[in-house]
């Protein structure tokens, strides 16, 4: 199974200290976000390609909408889920 890292509203510094451990013990990890945070994914990855991993490469990357269901009803929120690998 893939390593996954939950992108939220944290700096992108801890998603991608925290991308680099899933790194060393696996090949893949799998950064999942929903909201606002998606552009903070897209950051990460962007880091980790270009600052610390080389040969990291976008395997998938998947986008899709979650209804969540809040006191006035349903909420639609979209997400991502970017699969990066060796």
């Amino acid at each position: 199974m893939d390593a996954e890292v939950l992108v939220g509203s944290k700096p992108v510094a801890s998603y991608v200290l925290a991308a680099l451990a899933q790194l060393n013990h696996g090949d893949t990890v799998v950064l999942k976000a929903r909201g606002r945070a998606i552009s903070r994914a897209v950051d990460v990855a962007e880091v980790l390609r270009n600052r610390y991993v080389q040969g990291l490469v976008p395997k998938s990357i998947s986008i899709g909408t979650e209804e969540i269901q809040k006191d006035g009803g349903a909420v639609r929120v979209s997400t991502i889920e970017i699969t990066l690998g060796r």
